[in-house]
């Protein structure tokens, strides 16, 4: 018997698996690449925006970036605003023809901020001082004190030196040497040239400098002309005498005394010489005497703010400082422009009732940028002696000013005149002076094509007689 056999079954066959895949899209054709790129070497650019982060790498970048080249820019513009305030100062004539008379003089005082060097001075009065007393033309001399006190020291003796000429009692010693200021002196008093008879002017840079200044001050004008004699120091107390026994050993130290002597010959000399002492203190002003002859108006003089500040934890007040660079240009240049345009004014005082009779009175001079001693390092307030300056005579920078009367009556301070702010608000400065090199050179690159391609200059033919 046969086995039965399957029926067959209906369904039609499986395809294969590639008959029923559909086939991939062709590939999308590359966008065209503009010609002037490609000739460049610059790929396509993207057309989509970077990532979350980049964007906000790329704004913070650019907003600081911006804000540095304003406010540099905007810096150099209020600078060349007071250079053209005081510009038409260097014109003038010298009013005396033969030539023998000598031009406005100032007197530059910065030194050392506390906690830091004289550098720091030295590039801020290059920085923000320094353009406007260039472009007026006048003369100006410097001192500079490396410690607390050299200002002090110099105004002080430069007030006793007046003071001795009109009491004449210059010392006058055959055997000693004329100093190089002395010698000049000298040289014009025979060669007939006058001394300048004028307002000259003492630009005082900074808080620090400024109390050392007032100290010079009331010192020369009230103190003595000749330094108090110090006190005599006791005799040392006499050693015990030594027993026989110790006689040998006595004999070495004395045959090693020459050898000592010579080390000490030969000891390296001070680098500077020592500051003087102070004559006087603030609580002897009441009881000294004012010169007959004391002007009724000083010297006018004006202080020039010089924010400085150290440490880690003040970086937020730097950058906000460094970012508002341009306020402080227009501060300084509008004081410089005074003392250049020699107008000036009294020192206000103020009266306080509450206040005991003593204290009664503020004057401005002690209240000038007291603000920027807050921006002073806590280790100058610290009055440690054991780590202290044994060069510095007297402290002067963590004491409050004290002004006599006399002499704060006396004082003039720069100022301008509303005829002057309303002159200098009316100067418009160029933006080809105040713009950086990058803008210069596309301006100077724009300029130089549109003079090739435009104005192009004629050729007149030459003729025979010019070829001959």
């Amino acid at each position: 018997m046969s086995e039965p056999v399957p029926p067959a079954s209906t369904a039609p066959p499986a395809a294969p698996a590639a008959a029923t895949a559909t086939p991939p899209p062709p590939p999308k054709a590359p966008r065209p690449q503009n010609q002037a790129l490609r000739m460049l070497g610059i790929p396509n650019l993207p057309s989509k925006l970077p990532s979350r982060n980049w964007m906000i790498f790329w704004t913070i970048s650019a907003s600081i970036t911006a804000a540095i080249i304003y406010d540099r820019r905007e810096k150099r513009r209020n600078i060349a605003k007071w250079r053209h305030a005081v510009e038409h100062l260097a014109a003038e004539p010298i009013t005396d023809k033969l030539g023998l008379e000598q031009p406005r003089k100032l007197t530059i005082y910065l030194s050392a901020p506390p906690g830091d060097g004289l550098r720091v001075a030295q590039d801020h009065y290059t920085e923000y001082v320094k353009p406007v007393l260039a472009a007026s033309g006048l003369d100006w001399e410097f001192v500079q004190g490396r410690r607390e006190g050299d200002v002090r020291a110099v105004v002080a003796e430069r007030v006793r030196k007046v003071r001795r000429g009109w009491e004449n009692k210059e010392e006058e010693d055959p055997n000693r040497e004329p100093t190089k200021d002395e010698l000049i002196e000298i040289y014009r008093q025979q060669r007939g040239i006058k001394d300048y008879e004028g307002i000259r002017g003492d630009v005082v840079i900074g808080r620090h400098t400024w109390k050392e200044y007032l100290r010079g001050l009331h010192e020369g004008w009230l103190g003595p002309l000749v330094a108090p004699a110090e006190p005599t120091p006791l005799p040392p107390t006499p050693a015990p005498a030594a027993a026989e026994g110790d006689a040998s050993t006595e004999d070495k130290p004395a045959e090693e005394k020459p050898a000592e002597e010579k080390k000490e010959e030969e000891a390296p000399k001070p680098k500077r010489p020592p500051q003087p002492k102070p004559y006087n203190t603030t609580s002897d002003y009441p009881s000294e005497s004012l010169h007959p002859l004391t002007p009724q108006e000083l010297t006018p003089s004006i202080p020039i703010r010089e924010p400085h500040i150290l440490g880690f934890l003040n970086t937020p007040t730097r950058m906000v400082r460094f970012f508002n660079r341009r306020s402080l240009a227009d501060d300084i240049g509008r004081e410089v422009a005074a003392v250049c345009l020699a107008t000036y004014r009294e020192f206000q005082q103020q009266t306080d009732p509450e206040a005991p009779s003593a204290d009664s009175v503020q004057y401005e001079q002690a209240k000038e940028l007291e603000w920027e001693e807050k921006d002073w390092p806590k280790k100058v307030w610290k009055e440690d002696e054991a780590n202290a300056d044994k060069e510095v005579t007297e402290k002067i920078h963590t004491k409050p000013v004290v002004m006599d009367p006399r002499l704060a009556h006396r004082m003039r301070r720069f100022a301008l005149t509303p005829e002057d702010e309303d002159r200098v608000s009316k100067i418009k400065v160029p933006e080809e002076e105040v713009e950086g090199w990058i803008k210069g050179s596309l301006r100077h690159m724009y300029r130089w094509g549109v003079d090739k391609a435009f104005n192009k200059k004629k050729l007149v033919p030459l003729e025979d007689k010019d070829v001959e």
